[in-house]
């Protein structure tokens, strides 16, 4: 709830900045806020992820993305996701989220994204996003025919496939038993 407001203000001003192709990658400065940090006076390692939804709206309003999504009653939502941290953004400080589209595969596009200080990366993660309609998911040809086709070099690496496949959970259909407390 924190972030709400931060998340309407991305929404409100991402309108007003230079607009980009959804293929592109997109820059969101910000300064890390009072609400970000931990006892440790640095951004809380849970805010990161939180953090880049701001990114991931940012390139979808610039891009017209957001609109089309709405028009056509599409959720996005996360499926997946893995942060690497290497330095600790504190209070105060300015940075800017780094967000693009790595690649598809059949069931979730892929983002990488990145927080950066002064050329340098701080945090880097990777997130697997699925577009869900009141069917059910979004197959990639309508989202292709919606957004445009993804550019030909547009080729997701292998790593990111043994990922997803590693660290999958059962579909929702199927039980997902908890055993560790009996």
């Amino acid at each position: 709830m924190h972030l709400i407001l931060r998340t309407l203000w991305t929404l409100f001003a991402s309108r007003r900045r230079p607009k980009l192709s959804v293929w592109d990658s997109a820059s969101l400065p910000l300064r890390v806020q009072l609400t970000d940090i931990d006892i440790a006076m640095h951004v809380n390692n849970g805010m990161y992820l939180a953090l880049m939804d701001l990114g991931r709206f940012d390139l979808m309003i610039r891009s017209g993305v957001w609109r089309i999504m709405r028009r056509r009653g599409w959720t996005p939502v996360v499926n997946a996701e893995t942060i690497t941290f290497r330095k600790s953004l504190q209070l105060g400080q300015r940075y800017t989220i780094e967000t693009r589209i790595l690649g598809f595969d059949e069931r979730a596009i892929f983002f990488e994204q990145r927080m950066v200080h002064d050329g340098e990366i701080y945090a880097r993660a990777y997130i697997a996003t699925r577009l869900l309609s009141s069917q059910g998911p979004v197959p990639n040809e309508e989202i292709f025919e919606a957004l445009g086709n993804p550019p030909e070099g547009l080729v997701l690496p292998d790593w990111i496939h043994e990922w997803r496949l590693n660290t999958a959970l059962p579909s929702t259909r199927k039980p997902a038993r908890h055993e560790w407390v009996q």
